[in-house]
């Protein structure tokens, strides 16, 4: 182990390891709940341009992340509370790596998902000063002139960025999320740490790789893009605004555009009752379940109908003001396509009618890979039995968290490859659900989806689906038929070429040739007999001389070959039959 990580040490730096750099036994885990469970971290490969931190930086950080993993037997020993443990250790990039892991149960088996979702976001908060020199970097304009007030203590602080409540000077009171100095260069330098280090063991472990974090280090690259371009967020706060203008219960902080930059988000300030705080919300005078309904209604609507969803619903990014459930943070978006949508939609009417070819059709269409090598029938045997432990049950009693990871972990046993984005949001779904679970006990999800899906399916707009699906299942079928007449054409040159050759496969026959060629010569046998019984027959009435006991004597003979050859043909069946049963 420390070998493997010594050699990674000298690729990536040039310089040799030093053996002091930490301590060699693993670190203590703690031991809890599935921590029998371990993985092995291996992974595939990405390019990550070179980051402007000086390349002694680049070492120094090396020899710390090569420190910290030295405690740890990442090849083999990580449990899920040690796996957690040791992200926090190495610092925001990896912790975020964490993060985007615990939604891809996909990849990582549930009990790492559970305790990845436990990853510190608190970090240490940077001072007044540090604060006050970043805005003055972003703004030609003295940010005295900008805002009035700015309070000291943070609301929240995280590995990328602190949110300070403030008042602009036309009177507004704002939240001011500031990005911290440098982040972009440290987490780019990390990342390419990483995909360097995903690159070797790629190299060294080749086709037994237990974990393939190729697309984990894809999606943190592109993760990380997003959210240091805080103007990314800023338009996501408007968008989502506008798909929900027409939705007097839900809401989300108005963005300050002119005051926006890649760093910094100016935003409304919002001052509301987490959702999880239910006393004060029935205090307040505010109905539970009537919260909870319309939560999930409201998510139903930016699955199926906007296509553009919160990806992280916990209870912090969620609050109630004003009659309003607002929310907070929309650093972590989902977005599915019309065609996401509409497979995503077909699915859940197929649990719903239980009905596994649905769900199977809507399942391959949301798949990336070739689903061309796809064994159908034993596809459609593991949803059977998906359907029959969920989809016949209570809807109010369907565990959806273990419902999505079967669908999932079912989808990868086939070679059906899903994209990050439906992992991520069945990962959403599971944490929403946790979050109404107060507010609607003995209520299902599923259920309220169904219920939206119903109320916003008018019959035009079914009439509408409906046509699009028949046109979908219409060029599929144009497009076999041309291929089946391009093979036909093809055929018909070969035959009249002389190069048309046929390999015939018949199950429960070793040489199909030489049974064809058996049973020929029984159907001709039998035809004999036929024809010599029928010959016999018409010289008997026709009473053609000798006759012998009153009756021709070749039409004797025909009817005593005949006998012979059907007592033959019977025996030879007879033994056949007896040899196929042993």
């Amino acid at each position: 182990m420390d070998g493997l990580l010594d050699d990674w040490y000298r690729e990536v730096t040039g310089e040799e390891a030093s053996a002091t750099e930490a301590a060699r036994e693993p670190a203590d885990d703690g031991g809890s709940g599935n921590d029998d469970q371990t993985i092995g971290l291996l992974g595939g490969r990405m390019q990550l341009g070179d980051s402007s931190l000086s390349r002694s930086q680049r070492n120094a950080r090396v020899r710390q992340i090569l420190g910290i993993v030295r405690r740890y037997d990442i090849l083999h020993g990580l449990t899920p509370k040690s796996l957690r443990r040791m992200l926090e250790e190495l610092g925001p990039t990896f912790v975020k790596a964490g993060q985007i892991l615990s939604m891809r149960s996909e990849i990582l088996p549930e009990s790492f998902t559970r305790e990845l979702t436990k990853l510190r976001t608190d970090v240490e908060p940077m001072d007044r000063e540090t604060v006050l020199a970043a805005l003055r970097a972003e703004y030609d304009t003295p940010i005295e002139d900008i805002f009035d007030a700015i309070d000291d203590h943070p609301l929240g602080s995280a590995s990328v960025a602190q949110v300070h409540r403030a008042r602009l000077v036309t009177g507004e009171d704002v939240a001011i999320k500031v990005q911290r100095p440098h982040v972009q260069e440290v987490m780019a330098q990390d990342i390419s740490i990483i995909s360097s280090l995903v690159r070797h063991m790629d190299r060294i472990m080749g086709d037994e790789q237990f974990l393939d974090l190729q697309s984990v280090v894809q999606e943190l690259w592109a993760s990380f893009r997003e959210e240091t371009d805080f103007l990314v967020e800023a338009r996501s706060l408007e968008e989502f605004r506008r798909n929900n203008a027409d939705c007097k219960f839900v809401d989300c902080p108005r963005p300050y555009m002119r005051l926006c930059t890649k760093h910094v988000v100016v935003m409304d300030y919002v001052d509301g009752i987490p959702i999880d705080q239910t006393r004060r919300l029935v205090a307040e005078g505010y109905d539970l379940e009537e919260i909870g309904t319309k939560l999930v209604d409201n998510y139903a609507r930016q699955m199926l109908d906007d296509g553009f969803f919160h990806a992280d619903p916990h209870p912090g990014n969620l609050v109630v003001r004003g009659g309003k459930i607002v929310y907070l943070d929309l650093g972590i978006m989902g977005r599915l396509s019309a065609h996401d949508r509409s497979a995503l939609t077909d699915m859940v009417y197929a649990v719903g009618r239980q009905d596994a070819n649905a769900l199977e059709r809507g399942l391959l269409r949301f798949s990336i890979s070739d689903v061309g090598e796809v064994d159908h029938a034993h596809l459609l045997a593991d949803l059977d039995a998906i359907i029959d432990n969920y989809g016949r049950a209570d809807l109010s009693e369907l565990d959806m968290g273990a419902f999505v990871n079967s669908l999932i972990n079912m989808a990868r046993k086939n070679g059906v490859e899903l994209p990050g984005t439906v992992t991520m949001l069945a990962r959403s779904l599971v944490t929403l659900e946790g979050v109404v679970n107060e507010f609607l006990p003995g209520v299902s999800i599923v259920e309220i989806i169904m219920g939206h899906l119903r109320a916003h399916r008018d019959m035009k707009e079914m009439g509408k689906r409906e046509v699009r699906r028949l046109g979908r299942e219409g060029v599929a079928a144009t497009h076999g038929l041309l291929g089946a007449a391009a093979q036909a054409d093809q055929a018909m040159r070969m035959l009249t070429r002389g190069q048309l050759r046929v390999n015939l496969d018949l199950p429960g026959t070793e040489n199909p040739i030489s049974d064809l060629a058996h049973a020929a010569d029984r159907l001709t046998m039998g035809i004999i007999i036929a024809g010599l019984f029928i010959g016999s027959s018409v010289v008997y009435y026709a009473r053609i001389q000798p006759v012998v006991f009153g009756i021709p004597i070749i039409g004797f003979v025909g009817y005593f070959i005949a006998l012979i050859l059907g007592l033959w043909v019977v025996r030879q069946i007879m033994r056949e039959s007896k040899g196929r049963r042993r």
